[in-house]
């Protein structure tokens, strides 16, 4: 068989071998890159996210911003609102975002973060802008930028520290991120504007507002909130005070973001750039002058009721009980008195003396106006113009003090006298003397020689009925001298005792009429002691007379046989009641007022007289409100029931307020008292109070020596008293007594605290018999009599009426065997 030729497109052809593609070198590249790329990114991601749990793991919670309680400052209030003094470590006043003007927070977010509403907490741009200028940064070996925002600075201030490193900055952009997730954007600002530090010690918008420009913050105009938002990047190199063309420009900057951002018009941003900067700082502390004293005393005991922590951080508002009405006449009244009596014992000399070569302006620049009285100024003599003096200040000025300012200035000579008139100017200062001046009212150019006394005193002012404290000078100022006299001063009251010596007998069956003796007293001091001799103060005695006449004239002799023949075992309780002492020994010598005690102490004994009787307790604060608002003490403990029913209808009856005061002494005993006291004013002692034709009565005071010069006394509804001495106690002079140095200033404050106020009578209680009586002899006479006046007898104990064993009325023998008593061991020696 024949075979068949193939055909030739069917013949088998060898395959050649397939060829394998070839790769670009290009392409390898791209792919090992992108494979070691993403082995890198895989890495860095692993490693960024341990960085991120590492961060992570010690985090503080951002839930404990929820319950913030930052240190707030304490303010203390004057009754009629007004600020009197602030106490903190960081002055803050916390304002809650809602009640912070809009402005305010436009010209923040202007200056430190303008994407505020709209980032998560960090802001991408900025941490790019940040990085950019970091470059040069840290070629030029300066510190970083930050890009930080208003959350991050939240994240920093209240939950990480400042320290300026990268680990720091993660962690704080990490919580800003949660806090921004957790919180609002309006408490994440509430927690920035109130805790952000702006200089001057001032934390948060509110107090930085105060301390710059004494203003609220809805007060602030665009200039003032704009400089506010300037200061938080760097609070001392802004301060205008040091830093016033850097301050200005940053200003300035602040307010063209604000424009920027559409916050402020153009023509608004030109206005308020063409502002001057111009801040107005207070110190912290006491905001008030010539309250300083008071405000003092109500810091300690808010430190002692309240702590450190509670005081300068626990945000107080306290409601004092002063008025500043009365502060303001107490404390011109006590300066005045005390003026006055160091006038009368003349001129000390200058304070100072400087050579008058050289650069002297400088040297009279740099001494300080420690006088406490701001209109007071330091000057130097220069020389003279006839009988003229020459001064110059240290910025400069030139002045006068004309010869009739000077006629004061006697030498004071020992024993407490003073030489005659000075003749000349140059008797009294020369050339180089550095001395206190004061301008004279009409004169241009002319001043008054002045000098700081170097006696003092206090003065308290106080509502008899509840023990608030309305007016309190613890000195002539308190620049020259902080210690506090009216609440520190530990002082022997002389004869400001004897009320409650007087009241003692009265409730132990005296009358006003009832006699005793004014003879020589004598008593032993016990075992090498001596004897107490008493003595008048005109060494004279007028031997049988009325209580009512002893106490008038305050006669000592009259008193010791009073308290010698009731038994100091009587006087004593009426002392530590009244709360004139704690504790009180009872020596005779103590009737007298020889047992030292403080003038608030005194004033209060004394309200509790004119008040009918009843307890009352000292209180220069009315109520103290925690950082909520919450009251948490007040000194008025009465409770009103039904004061807050819901409902109120025509005709319903008034609530009631209890009187929970302890009535301490028989209402009719003080109402006693207080006519006897009336005497002293009208007829007595204190007859220098009498030209105010008001209601008053009071009681001077002059202890052994006469160191201590006393007045307190009171109208039916203010109670006030004085106290004048040398701080290291020493006599006040020969002829001053309490009568001539502290009732003037007693007469002078009462002149102006009741210059508005009606003539109203003391409060007579119920039992009260009044019987028209010889004021001297204490005889029955008709009311038509010159010196007959109408005696306040308890009822039962009128005249003519049999009176008990224990009447008072006692027999001339029987006076007389107490004429010389041993009241044991103790000192004494008061007249």
């Amino acid at each position: 068989m024949n075979e068949m030729p193939r055909r030739p497109d069917l013949v088998e052809r060898p395959v050649p071998p397939r060829e394998k593609p070839r790769r670009s070198g290009w392409r390898r590249f791209w792919i090992w890159s992108g494979i070691g790329f993403g082995s890198i990114a895989v890495i860095v991601g692993f490693v960024a996210l341990g960085f991120i749990v590492y961060l992570m793991r010690d985090l503080p919670s951002v839930e404990a911003l929820q319950n913030y309680t930052p240190p707030v400052t304490t303010r203390v209030y004057a009754g009629d609102g007004s600020l009197l003094g602030e106490y903190a470590r960081e002055r803050r006043i916390f304002v809650p975002i809602a009640f912070v003007p809009k402005r305010v927070i436009q010209a923040f977010t202007s200056a430190e973060d303008r994407n505020f509403y709209s980032h998560p907490g960090i802001d991408p741009s900025g941490i790019l802008r940040a990085a950019i200028k970091d470059i040069g940064n840290v070629m030029a070996g300066r510190r970083l930028e930050g890009a930080s925002t208003i959350t991050q600075q939240v994240a920093k201030n209240f939950l990480l520290n400042s320290n300026q490193n990268f680990q720091r900055k993660a962690r704080e952009a990490v919580l800003a991120i949660r806090i921004d997730a957790t919180y609002p954007k309006s408490k994440i600002l509430e927690l920035y504007l109130n805790e952000i530090f702006l200089g001057e010690n001032s934390y948060g918008v509110a107090a930085a507002a105060l301390n710059y420009f004494d203003k609220s913050l809805d007060e602030l105009d665009v200039a003032e909130v704009a400089f506010l938002a300037s200061l938080p990047k760097a609070p001392s190199n802004y301060d205008p005070q040091y830093h016033h063309r850097a301050a200005l420009e940053r200003r300035n900057w602040v307010i063209d973001q604000m424009r920027d951002n559409g916050y402020v018009t153009a023509e608004e941003a030109e206005s308020a750039k063409a502002e001057p900067l111009v801040t107005k700082r207070r110190a912290l502390g006491i905001q008030t002058q010539d309250a300083e004293y008071f405000v003092e005393e109500v810091r300690r005991q808010l430190y002692a009721k309240y702590g450190q922590n509670g005081l300068y951080d626990g945000g107080l508002e306290v409601r004092s009980t002063l008025d500043a009405r009365l502060q303001n006449f107490a404390v011109n009244a006590l300066r005045t008195g005390l003026v006055r009596y160091d006038r009368r014992h003349g001129w000390r000399g200058a304070f100072s003396h400087i050579p008058m070569d050289g650069n002297w302006k400088e040297t009279v620049a740099s001494i300080q106006n420690q006088s406490g009285i701001v209109t007071w100024r330091v000057a130097v003599v220069t020389g003279y113009d006839g009988d003229d003096t020459k001064i110059a200040f240290g910025n400069g000025e030139s002045g006068t003090i004309p010869y009739s300012e000077i006629l004061w200035a006697r030498r004071e000579l020992k024993g407490g006298d003073t030489a005659g008139t000075p003749s000349s100017p140059r008797q009294v200062v020369k050339p180089g003397d550095v001395i206190y001046v004061e301008p004279v009212a009409g004169k241009a150019n002319a001043y008054a020689l002045r000098q700081v006394p170097e006696i003092n005193g206090a003065i308290v002012a106080m509502d008899p009925h509840t023990g608030r404290v309305l007016a309190l000078s613890g000195g002539f100022s308190y620049a020259s001298s902080q210690f506090d006299r009216a609440m520190q001063a530990q002082r022997q009251p002389g004869s400001t005792f004897k009320p409650f010596v007087y009241a003692a007998a009265l409730d132990n069956g005296r009358t006003p009429i009832s006699p005793e003796f004014d003879t020589p007293f004598e008593a032993s001091m016990g075992a090498g002691q001596g004897m107490w001799r008493p003595r008048n103060f005109g060494h004279k005695f007028l031997g049988q007379i009325t209580l009512r006449r002893a106490i008038t004239l305050s006669l000592n002799n009259a008193t010791a046989h009073l308290a010698a023949s009731l038994g100091m075992d009587k006087i004593v309780p009426y002392a530590v009641n009244m709360g004139l002492y704690d504790h009180l020994d009872p020596y005779l010598a103590n009737a007298l007022g020889a047992g030292d005690t403080t003038l608030m102490k005194v004033v209060t004994g004394y309200s509790e007289f004119v008040n009918g009787g009843k307890k009352i307790t000292a209180s220069l604060i009315d109520r103290v409100q925690d950082r909520n608002g919450d009251t948490i003490w007040r000194h008025d403990a009465r409770k009103c029931d039904g004061c807050d029913t819901p409902n109120w209808h025509p005709g319903q009856e008034e609530p009631l307020l209890s009187d929970p005061r302890p009535q301490i002494l028989d209402p009719r005993t003080a109402y006693q008292i207080v006519s006897l006291l009336q005497g002293v004013v009208q007829f007595g002692t204190g007859r220098s109070i009498s030209v105010i034709p008001k209601p008053l009565a009071g009681k001077t005071g002059t202890s052994n020596d006469a160191k201590d010069l006393w007045f307190v006394g009171f109208s039916p509804d203010l109670t006030a008293g004085v106290f004048v001495g040398f701080d290291n106690p020493r006599t006040t002079g020969r002829h001053e007594q309490g009568a001539l140095t502290a009732a003037p200033i007693f007469r002078d404050f009462m002149k102006d605290a009741l210059a508005d106020a009606p003539p109203t009578p003391f409060r007579v209680p119920p039992g009260i018999s009044f019987v028209s009586v010889d004021r001297v002899s204490g005889r029955e006479e008709p009311a038509s009599v010159p010196t007959a006046i109408m005696e306040a007898f308890k009822a039962g104990t009128e005249p003519g009426i049999a009176i008990g064993p224990d009447s008072g009325h006692v027999s001339d023998e029987s006076a007389a065997t107490n004429s010389q008593t041993d009241i044991g061991e103790g000192t004494g020696g008061l007249y």
